[in-house]
């Protein structure tokens, strides 16, 4: 497996409200996904952050639609920054 850029990196996210615990992320990124054993809901574990072509895919195969993912800042611009 190559190593991706952090530039190809994206931040992935979950709608609790919209999540119906089906476990697909949890199955394909285990590392990146958690599917808690009270609520059946999946949560961002660990960084977060997979390349952009797998959060595509993660994206893709959620059956409640929960999964989404937002660009990672460049490191020095966020909080208390404007552009």
């Amino acid at each position: 497996m190559s190593e991706s850029n952090e530039a190809d990196l994206v931040q992935m996210v979950v709608d609790e409200d919209t999540c119906i615990g089906g476990g697909v992320c949890e199955m394909l990124e285990a590392e990146t996904f958690l599917l808690d054993d009270d609520t059946v809901i999946a949560t961002v574990i660990g960084t977060g952050r997979l390349p952009l072509a797998r959060a595509e895919i993660l994206v893709d195969r959620c059956p409640g639609r929960a999964i989404s993912f937002t660009d990672i800042e460049p490191a020095g611009e966020g909080v208390g920054e404007s552009k």
